[in-house]
C-alpha cells in the first residue's frame, strides 16, 4: 500500500467505555496497517481513563471476537468490550 493511505472504521463501545468516551459509537481514520490496540491507543490520547482498562478490554471486529493484533481494513466495525459482571 502507498505510505499515508488511510483506513476509515467505525468504533462502538459498551458499558464503562461508553461512560468515559461519552458516545455508543463514533469513525475513526487510521494509518493503512493499524490493528485493534491501535484504536484503544487512539482513543486513549483523547480519554486517558481508557487507558486504565487497557488490559481487560476484548476487542470484536465486525461483530467476531479478534486479538489486539488484527489488522483492520476499511469500513471495519471495531468494538470495545470491557469484562462483564453477573451471574
Amino acid at each position: 500500500m502507498l505510505e499515508g493511505w488511510k483506513v476509515k472504521i467505525q468504533v462502538c463501545f459498551f458499558s464503562v467505555v461508553r461512560d468515559i468516551v461519552g458516545t455508543d459509537a463514533r469513525q475513526l481514520s487510521l494509518p493503512d496497517g493499524s490493528t485493534a490496540a491501535v484504536v484503544l491507543e487512539t482513543l486513549g490520547a483523547d480519554h486517558p481513563r481508557l487507558l486504565e482498562w487497557k488490559h481487560s478490554i476484548r476487542f470484536a471486529v465486525n461483530q467476531t471476537y479478534a486479538p489486539a493484533e488484527t489488522v483492520l481494513n476499511e469500513g471495519d466495525e471495531v468494538a470495545l468490550i470491557p469484562p462483564t459482571s453477573g451471574g
